[in-house]
């Protein structure tokens, strides 16, 4: 039996199904992100974990033990939210210490408690100053400590570096990954953010309409989407309309030209329409040797992004993009001119599923 489990979960408002039969198993230990666009459920079901929404139908358990009716303050789950929601009139070190008084927990256990968790996010020299004195990325900290110094046995993550620039989101959702691995405390973590999601976590869960389209390490969410949802919402990619032109050989036609899959596509020979999805990184301009796929197109579009320039090739009725690292020593493709793009057979993906 799983640490946390969530069985046939369901949430409505009204009319309107905002969760919809969500089941997952989750080891005691792991750290899981839910990922998905504003609006899919993913914070709702961290809510409904908390304690702070009601489920409408189906239970969650920790432990073997059944919370799903328990108030927030039953559950022994510690949460940090976006806006951090530190109390304004206590120091750092009185806003760690709140959850532990409310608990009745002795005055030298919560000093020991305290100084533990700011030694822990490296902010204990920070112990008397107050909330309006600290940057965003040291509120987030405190936010955290705070939540780890109750001792929860799960703890939940609602979009917390959202409202902090780019550099001090990467260093913090390292620090979070570090801290979360040191204490091995179960951790959901919510983000719309994909990279965020792809750099930290065990097991991504993808979110699309109220259901999870898929479950998995992200090295199997971002390689091997199972649906057009997840093929297009995790990471950059090339969604291209083809036929099956010879399943048992794995032949498909895009605008009129062939390219070959690894995997038999018999069951949908008789041109039946499919999508092909192929990630930018995998493609190369110029041929290749024998086995490989060439489509032939022109050059529409060069962007400058950095370490890569990306490419975009015109084949007839839709285009293609590619990545290609920015080599000071060699120039560009000028726009307009022919071009030959190369992928292996194995890294053509077939999404069936309707979008």
């Amino acid at each position: 039996m799983a640490f946390l489990e969530l069985s046939h979960v369901k949430k409505s408002f009204g009319q309107v199904h905002v969760v919809k039969d969500f089941d997952m198993a989750i080891e005691k230990g792991e750290f899981i992100s839910f990922l998905g666009p504003s609006g899919c459920g993913k914070t709702t079901v961290l809510r409904m974990i908390a304690g702070f929404e009601t489920v409408s139908s189906g239970t969650i358990t920790i432990g073997g033990h059944d919370l799903t009716d328990l108030k927030p303050n039953q559950r022994n789950i510690g949460m940090v939210f976006q806006a951090y929601a530190l109390f304004p009139n206590m120091t750092v070190g009185q806003n760690v210490a709140f959850g532990l008084k409310v608990a009745g927990k002795p005055k030298a256990e919560i000093d020991v408690t305290v100084k533990e968790m700011l030694d822990l996010i490296h902010l204990g020299h920070l112990i008397d100053r107050f909330p309006y004195q600290l940057s965003g990325g040291q509120q987030q900290r405190v936010a955290l400590a705070r939540a780890l110094a109750i001792r929860p046995r799960v703890l939940l993550l609602d979009e917390p570096l959202s409202a902090l620039d780019a550099k001090i989101r990467v260093s913090l959702r390292e620090e979070i990954r570090s801290i979360q691995r040191k204490l091995g405390i179960t951790t959901i973590f919510v983000t719309h953010d994909q990279e965020e999601a792809l750099s930290i976590s065990d097991r991504i869960v993808v979110m699309n309409e109220g259901r999870a389209d898929q479950i998995g390490t992200p090295f199997e969410i971002y390689n091997f989407p199972r649906t057009r949802f997840v093929a297009s919402f995790v990471g950059t990619l090339n969604i291209l309309p083809g036929h099956v032109a010879d399943g048992a050989s794995g032949r498909i036609e895009i605008d009129g030209q062939a390219v070959h899959a690894c995997r038999d596509l018999a069951r949908l020979t008789g041109r039946s329409a499919c999508t092909v999805a192929l990630r930018p990184e995998a493609i190369r301009l110029g041929t290749a040797g024998d086995g490989a796929n060439h489509l032939t197109g022109k050059i529409e579009e060069v962007s400058f992004l950095g370490a890569v320039l990306r490419v975009r090739v015109r084949l007839a009725d839709h285009a293609i993009s590619l990545d290609m690292f920015n080599n000071p020593g060699v120039a560009p493709p000028e726009r307009g001119s022919p071009a030959t793009v190369t992928f292996a057979r194995e890294d053509v993906l077939i999404v069936e599923e309707a979008a």
